[in-house]
């Protein structure tokens, strides 16, 4: 189906062209977005996992490893994206890899982020109707008509989002873990010896790094729309030390406390209502992204492969249905481990783009 048949579904956000100069967004709505990728219910987990088998002070040097790694990579790879104003899809045809290269590109990288929508989507319906009750497969429903109705309608729809979920999210882990926290002593916790198997600090720090490799290859998804260098950089590495520095270290604390990398129960003990908001702010303020980057993909493999522009929108309207299908049915629950296995295939792709763009 052509672009011009379907102009009336959502926007299609410059998703085979340039972010021209003039629509690129200013410095807080770009740090919230940002932001809003750095805090998830699965980072504390991670923290507490490493907590498990590390002291506090050399997971401490972990995340400091794996946060300097990703943020060359977010940074080199995110720049080229704000300079060219290009997604990371149409930025690969003119680096390494070629028309054809960035179609094969693409369809990995959709692939692999419409399977983590899907992931995503069915922790949300299992977390919700743990809480509050009713069956999984029908919050599954909800969360995915939601989320996919949202990116249809692109960037800015999301950056909205964003203003309203990042603040309020943090404001209620906090209080969530501050409260948990209280009563005990947290000189203690940091001090105290590692609860389980040792884990190797080479091991812990690819495990931090490479965890979120897949974001930091699609970040131009994001950049494009940035102003200046200047704010990559900063809002980068604001997102880095919010997801690995505090995130990631009160997870290793939690870990020291229940000796137990299953730590999400004390971020959703608090009440189910309270429970219930964190876990849908958490989902939403992923997810979309996950389903934007996957649009952005099959475009432009169908543009490369096939010869048809289709509309991101209606592109959008068929990846969340079949995403929220999937979810629903609890199939993604059994495709974890393939997209684990296709993420091997998506870092390398990130040395290429900087070495090409860059040296």
């Amino acid at each position: 189906m052509a672009a011009t048949d379907t102009k009336a579904v959502g926007s299609d956000d410059y998703a085979l062209s340039r972010v021209p100069r003039t629509e690129r967004f200013g410095f807080w709505t770009m740090l919230l977005q940002w932001l809003g990728q750095s805090g998830s219910l699965s980072q504390f987990t991670l923290g507490a996992t490493i907590g498990v088998g590390m002291t506090f002070g050399k997971a401490f040097l972990a995340f400091t490893l794996g946060a300097v790694i990703l943020e060359i990579v977010i940074f080199a790879i995110g720049l080229a994206g704000m300079r060219e104003g290009l997604a990371t899809p149409l930025l690969t045809r003119w680096i390494g890899f070629g028309r054809n290269g960035s179609a094969l590109v693409s369809l990995v990288i959709a692939v692999s982020l419409v399977g983590w929508f899907g992931v995503q989507n069915t922790i949300f319906g299992n977390s919700v109707a743990a809480l509050v009750g009713g069956p999984s497969a029908l919050w599954c429903a909800v969360a995915g008509i939601a989320i996919t109705a949202l990116v249809i309608f692109g960037f800015k729809y999301m950056a909205l989002l964003a203003k309203i979920a990042t603040p309020l999210f943090f404001a209620l882990i906090a209080w969530s873990v501050t409260t948990t926290l209280m009563d005990h002593s947290v000189s203690e916790l940091i001090s105290a010896p590692p609860p389980g198997e040792h884990l190797p600090l080479a091991v812990a720090a690819t495990a931090i790094a490479g965890g979120y490799m897949t974001g930091a290859i699609v970040a131009p998804e994001m950049t494009r729309y940035n102003k200046k260098g200047s704010h990559v950089f900063v809002q980068s590495a604001s997102s880095m030390i919010l997801s690995e520095y505090i995130v990631g270290m009160i997870g290793v604390l939690l870990g020291h406390l229940v000796k137990s990398s299953d730590v999400t129960h004390i971020v959703l003990s608090t009440s189910g209502a309270v429970g219930a908001i964190v876990v849908i702010l958490s989902t939403a303020k992923i997810n979309d992204w996950n389903l934007y980057g996957s649009s952005l993909g099959i475009v432009n493999f169908f543009q490369v492969v096939f010869g048809k522009r289709l509309h991101r929108g209606v592109v959008t309207v068929g990846l969340g249905i079949v995403g929220t299908l999937l979810s629903a049915v609890g199939v993604m629950e059994h495709f974890t481990e393939f997209l684990s296995t296709l993420g091997v295939a998506i870092p390398p792709i990130g040395g290429i783009i900087v070495a090409e763009y860059w040296v």
